[in-house]
C-alpha cells in the first residue's frame, strides 16, 4: 500500500498538523516506509504461536481481594474544611 500526497494532506489535517510542501514529501516517504515494514510483518508465520504479555513466562502475583478503607481515612480528610463520617462535605450545586 502506498499513500499519495493527497492522503498525506488528509492525515495531517485529521492530526491537526500544518505541513509545508517539503514536509509533505518527507512525510509521504516516512509513511510509505512504515507501511512497507508492516507489510513485511504480514509475511511472518505466526500459526501456533500463543499470544503473550511478556518475553519470560511468569506467574502473576496475586493478593486477596479484600474491601477495606485503607486504614487512612482520617489522614485523607484531615485538611478538609468540613467532613462527615470520613466523607468530604461540599455545598450543593445542582437543584
Amino acid at each position: 500500500m502506498q499513500v499519495d500526497e493527497k492522503a498525506v494532506r488528509h492525515i495531517a489535517r485529521l492530526a491537526r498538523l500544518k505541513l509545508s510542501e517539503t514536509e509533505v514529501g518527507k512525510m509521504q516517504g516516512e509513511i510509505n516506509a512504515i507501511l512497507k515494514w508492516v507489510e513485511q510483518l504480514n509475511g511472518v508465520p505466526t500459526e501456533g504461536v500463543e499470544p503473550m504479555t511478556r518475553v519470560l513466562p511468569m506467574q502473576m502475583k496475586q493478593r486477596k481481594d479484600v474491601v477495606n478503607d485503607g486504614e487512612i481515612a482520617d489522614d485523607i480528610v484531615a485538611n478538609a474544611p468540613s467532613t462527615d463520617d470520613h466523607y468530604f462535605v461540599v455545598p450543593k450545586v445542582v437543584e
